[in-house]
């Protein structure tokens, strides 16, 4: 049983031969998947494996052309059941039985996992102890260098450092409320020997051992970047509507709320509310709820 050889493993010490792995469930992320996969590439991540629920904008294109460079399995899901846990585990066992992981990250596309310690790998904060290492994750935000039409992601400066506390049902129905600064949950590291269950968006993991060693480590920040243009949030949202339709899909309710408002044909008084001005920036910044993400030079999109 693979259990037994996280215990077997338990002090063994970490060598060259040790191998992180990256999964992905990804769909129609063509503006932003390259980038995801060389950044992390370059820091540390020796595999991955990528499940393109059917994409039609050029993604899973791409996804194999980097596979001529990189080592990256694609896995082909074309259901739109939106069986995100289920899948996300699969990838899991797939990396362990098949690439021998040490250490699993389940990753969306639209997340980078930066060290923040100078010349530190990924693979540098993890040990074979781990169970489950929990980091956190902080929205990135968008400024009027957006409405650029020559508007990269990577040029987002700014991230939600301190997140505010609104109310559950104000999410859903006020309309004031920029959904970038609403709390988000952390993500997880796992090791794969001993694993049992990834949560939907792999913000919590079950392990045989999580009770003895599951921990902490503020040396690794995701910064997250779900929305960068009005093309790719109006798209988004659309296909969230159609998956939607099913009533057994498991969803956030931010989806819901922007699946309602397109809806009512508001969705992009929505994404006007996302962009911050110079005044507005200023004034989160000396209230600490944004900070400058500092790092950000080490994403690599060619």
């Amino acid at each position: 049983m693979h259990w037994l050889k996280y215990f077997w493993n338990y002090h063994k010490k970490k060598s060259v031969s040790d191998r992180l792995v990256m999964t992905i469930l990804c769909r129609n992320e063509v503006d932003i998947i390259e980038a995801n996969i060389r950044t992390h590439a370059a820091l540390g991540v020796d595999a991955f494996v990528v499940m393109d629920n059917g994409s039609t904008d050029g993604t899973r294109e791409l996804l194999a052309e980097l596979s001529k460079e990189f080592e990256l399995h694609i896995i082909d899901q074309p259901s739109q059941t939106y069986q995100q846990a289920k899948w996300m585990k699969q990838l899991a066992v797939y990396a362990r039985e098949k690439l021998n992981a040490s250490w699993v990250i389940s990753n969306d596309a639209d997340e980078f996992w930066i060290p923040q310690d100078q010349g530190k790998s990924l693979k540098d904060y993890l040990s074979h102890k781990d169970s489950v290492v929990t980091v956190k994750r902080h929205n990135m935000v968008l400024t009027e260098e957006v409405l650029n039409p020559c508007y990269e992601f990577s040029q987002s400066c700014y991230y939600v450092k301190y997140s505010i506390c609104y109310d559950k049902k104000a999410e859903l129905s006020d309309s004031n409320i920029s959904m970038f600064f609403a709390n988000i949950s952390p993500k997880v590291i796992i090791n794969p020997q001993g694993f049992l269950k990834l949560s939907g968006g792999n913000h919590r993991a079950r392990h045989v051992a999580k009770l003895l060693t599951a921990r902490f480590e503020g040396g690794i920040i995701v910064f997250h970047y779900p929305i960068r243009s009005w093309p790719q949030f109006e798209a988004n949202i659309r296909q969230r509507k159609e998956l939607l339709k099913n009533p057994h899909v498991k969803m956030g309710d931010h989806y819901r709320r922007w699946v309602k408002m397109l809806d009512e044909g508001c969705l992009s008084d929505e994404f006007d509310r996302f962009i911050l001005n110079r005044e507005s920036l200023n004034v989160l910044n000396s209230l600490r709820i944004i900070d400058k993400n500092n790092n950000k030079s080490k994403i690599r999109k060619k």
